[in-house]
């Protein structure tokens, strides 16, 4: 028996680009709705970045997908934009507010041809307020939102996360309102506007720093390293091992027992100083250099498999290279190797979402190169036929510049 996915049958129209918009259409193709991604006769901003292969990060965001080159700076290109509207059930975009309203193409044009469209927007402020126009990339929202302050040493410079996390978060923010948009639509028959702001998903992000602020605690500096943001809690932390570094903490008084009497410390548990989370606290710098000295000679994995083994929680710090070859990972079946028609061979993420009755995420294509089924998605969907497609070419209405460069 074929298990339906949630989304089959639906239409996105995905005008993402980098990360946020993208991430969101990735896991919307993942519940089984079929996603075109309608770039530029340039393509994609990522797409941009070689020219000689697809760089990785698109082709990990766009599985599932099929590319659909429009030139919206052609009359024509928005007549058959718009004609896609028609049929669509999602619209995705992350441009920068008022974008879409400049080109003719904003919510309101779009709610009134097709009342029963979703349209998710992104962008970094959201639609209104004081920081509306100001440009917004992750790194910018990270320093607005306050992870950048959050992050690094108190006596050092505030440093922006490793990832990017607020155009990640806000994807998935923007997904989770696409979705509940869909279910409100069998209620009643309308689509709406979703909108997501990248600052406000990345604000939340801050929960323990925010804590110290609203809780009143002047002596929390605003950075803390790897200990906890409130500098509430000992052991947290990051150690050294003879081959790197593992990240510990005791969340619960369980741990901080187990903890003791893995280090040998049983004294530790009859000091009145260190019996609660507070007074363990006030102590960190001295438990900080008695973990550190237990865990320096060992290896990551001996660490882990000590505290494992005394249900402390432990986690070994990896380096992308090892989390791209993780067993775990490998074992979940998270990585997917596909054969891309440029990058051949490439390791690319199912989707982190799996719903246990709704089928399983599986990569049916490729990331798709530029404009790669524009001819065969406008035959089909708009009925174009052979002649039409070669005169929208002509005119450069659906050719991508890198075809454009040939002629």
């Amino acid at each position: 028996m074929t298990i339906r996915r949630p989304l089959d049958g639906m239409l996105v129209l995905d005008l993402g680009q980098i990360y946020n918009g993208p991430y969101c259409g990735l896991q919307l193709a993942f519940m089984g709705a079929r996603v075109l991604k309608i770039e530029p006769p340039e393509g994609d901003v990522v797409r941009r970045r070689k020219r000689e292969v697809e760089p990785y990060p698109l082709v990990m965001l766009n599985s599932n997908k099929e590319s659909v080159v429009l030139d919206f700076k052609q009359p024509r290109g928005k007549e058959l934009f718009l004609a896609l509207v028609e049929q669509a059930d999602v619209l995705i975009e992350n441009f920068a507010a008022g974008v879409m309203d400049r080109l003719g193409l904003g919510y309101d044009v779009l709610n009134k041809l097709n009342p029963r469209l979703v349209y998710g927007g992104s962008s970094g402020f959201g639609l209104d307020g004081p920081y509306r126009d100001l440009a917004a990339m992750d790194v910018t929202i990270q320093a607005m939102s306050g992870i950048t302050n959050a992050t690094g040493d108190a006596d050092g410079p505030p440093t922006k996360a490793g990832a990017a996390v607020c155009d990640f978060l806000a994807g998935i923010h923007l997904c989770a309102g696409i979705l509940g948009a869909l279910v409100q639509r069998e209620r009643t028959g309308k689509g709406q506007r979703v909108e997501v702001a990248m600052h406000e998903a990345g604000a939340i992000s801050i929960a323990s720093a925010l804590g110290a602020v609203m809780d009143g605690d002047k002596n929390v500096p605003d950075r803390t390293g790897n200990r906890h943001p409130a500098l509430a809690m000992a052991p947290y932390n990051t150690y050294r091992c003879s081959d790197g570094y593992v990240a510990i903490f005791t969340s619960a008084e369980r741990h901080w027992v187990s903890m003791c009497e893995m280090l040998g410390r049983e004294d530790w548990l009859s000091n009145p100083e260190l019996a609660t989370t507070p007074g363990r606290a006030k102590n960190m710098a001295m438990i900080d250099d008695m973990v550190g000295a237990w865990t320096l000679p060992k290896t990551k994995d001996e660490v882990l498999a000590l505290l494992n083994t005394a249900r402390v929680p432990c986690a070994p710090v990896k380096t992308a290279r090892e989390v791209a070859y993780d067993p775990h990972l490998e074992a979940r079946g998270f990585w997917v190797d596909v054969d891309h028609p440029r990058r051949g061979k490439t390791r690319v993420p199912i989707s982190p979402i799996r719903l246990h009755t709704g089928g399983k995420s599986e990569i049916k294509r490729p990331a798709p190169t530029l404009g790669q089924h524009t001819d065969a998605v406008l035959g089909e969907l708009l009925g174009l036929k052979a002649d039409e497609l070669t005169q929208l070419r002509s005119d450069e209405v659906t050719v991508p510049v890198t075809e454009r460069k040939k002629k």
